[in-house]
């Protein structure tokens, strides 16, 4: 963990004193970034006039804690995840997981999957048409959004902000690099097979470095097994999705039109999984919930999948 991670940290928009801060907060935040490892006594928090900034700061030391108390990322990470509820903003577990892909990334060169991994720590919107599901960063699409508000006429009149960005494809993936840091690339994963292809080695990647584990993970159009004994949804609303399937009910048309992508898992040392799972895929949802959003919990591929006690890193 080194002093540069903890001032990235302090260096959120969160807590970055406003203009109107007390001497108390400015002095927290001046010291925190001379010293970032410092201890904070509770008096000090307690002294700050505004209690949002408390409230921000109370979390923010909580989590450069578990940072701290952690031989690495990754251990802070899988203590956190595999602790049950977890009591941190989403914005500090995705700092960690777009951390730990930057490692289990290093040297890949293919944009689909770098693109594909944008999903598991950056929020996404889609959008429909014929066969195109195109995944947009949510934060860059309601930046645009807001632009738009401000101006009626294009608010009524302007092209969706999403179908307006350059989607992934094999003659401008050169493009990606230059824009990786923006995140204004979309991605289609309905008609792009090497899309779906990119965030299966993006899933593989994931778990062979937190976890050890060599998985093989392959898109389907569907499911055709009649003895699906397990699976894990790749976010809130799949694992909703999945649950009702495995209850035996009928998909609402709805819910199946915000079904995005379907995986077959399999894990190639099975002596790793319970014994009723030997032998059989895993399959991994990934749905859009009703207001078009994505919110992918890569922390469920951790804690989900049926894997002895003990036979996990």
């Amino acid at each position: 963990m080194t002093d540069e991670l903890l001032l990235a940290i302090l260096a959120r928009p969160e807590l970055a004193p406003p203009d109107d801060a007390c001497e108390a907060e400015r002095a927290l935040h001046a010291s925190l970034q001379a010293d970032p490892r410092r201890p904070v006594a509770p008096d000090e928090l307690a002294a700050l006039a505004d209690p949002d900034a408390g409230e921000n700061w109370r979390f923010a030391l909580a989590f450069r804690d578990r940072l701290l108390a952690a031989p690495t990322v990754e251990a802070a990470y899988l203590g956190l995840v595999r602790a049950g509820r977890i009591a941190l903003p989403p914005i500090f577990l995705n700092q960690l997981v777009h951390l730990i892909l930057r490692n289990a990334l290093d040297g890949c060169d293919d944009p689909y999957t770098l693109r594909a991994a944008e999903l598991f720590f950056r929020p996404q919107r889609v959008s429909t048409a014929n066969e195109a599901v195109l995944l947009a960063d949510a934060e860059v699409i309601e930046r645009e959004e807001g632009r738009a508000a401000a101006s009626p006429l294009v608010a009524m009149l302007g092209p969706d902000p999403l179908t307006e960005l350059d989607v992934l494809a094999d003659d401008n993936r050169w493009t990606y690099w230059s824009r990786s840091d923006a995140f204004t690339m979309a991605l289609n994963v309905g008609s792009n097979a090497r899309s779906r292809d990119g965030l299966a080695r993006a899933i593989e990647a994931w778990l062979r470095h937190l976890l050890h584990l060599e998985v093989a993970v392959e898109p389907l159009p569907r499911i055709d097994d009649r003895d699906w004994r397990w699976f894990v949804g790749l976010d809130a609303e799949a694992t909703g999705i999945g649950n009702a399937l495995w209850r035996g009910e009928a998909l609402s048309e709805d819910a199946a039109s915000r079904l995005l992508a379907l995986f077959r898992l399999t894990v190639r040392d099975s002596m790793r999984l319970e014994p009723r799972l030997r032998g059989r895929p895993i399959y991994l949802l990934l749905a859009a919930a009703p207001d078009r959003r994505v919110v992918m919990k890569p922390q469920n591929l951790v804690v989900g999948l049926p894997l002895l006690e003990g036979a996990v890193a």
